[in-house]
């Protein structure tokens, strides 16, 4: 009779990377619907200073939030290299418009550490944790708490 395997198998992701500014981010690819660098967006007057205004996305209305000053951050700078990474929350989807996008990065869930307090500027309740890699320190956001309010 062949034993059972008892062995727990880490839990990987898959990381979409991007930069803000200089901090390197990056979202559960699950959690992405698509990344463009359509910005025929229309302004919406007294929202918040971070809701840069919405779009349609193929009859989709799509709500564009620039990530730098959400995360309390510098705002983004139109350059060739924005992206908007396009994410679905509670039935909505939502842009967050960055700076660039990098790479995609397999990470073991047993090797991610606790986000501290302030990471690189932002407040550590956004990140979920953090990725130490050998050139670079990766904060993991945690969608739902940076799409709460």
């Amino acid at each position: 009779m062949k034993e059972a395997d008892n062995t727990v198998k880490p839990h990987n992701m898959e990381l979409a990377t991007f930069y803000v500014g200089k901090a390197l981010c990056g979202i559960d690819i699950l959690n992405i619907q698509e990344i463009n660098k359509h910005f025929d967006v229309t302004t919406v007057p007294q929202s918040a200073d971070y809701v840069v205004g919405v779009l349609n996305l193929r009859g989709r209305i799509v709500t564009i939030l620039d990530l730098g000053r959400k995360l309390g951050l510098s705002q983004i700078e139109d350059g060739a290299g924005n992206r908007n990474i396009i994410v679905r929350s509670q039935e909505e989807h939502i842009g967050l418009m960055v700076d660039s996008i990098s790479d995609v990065v397999s990470v073991d869930m047993d090797k991610v550490e606790p986000s501290p307090s302030n990471l690189n500027g932002v407040k550590g309740k956004y990140f979920q944790g953090v990725l130490k890699t050998d050139s670079s320190l990766i904060g993991i956001l945690d969608i739902e708490e940076v799409l709460k309010e």
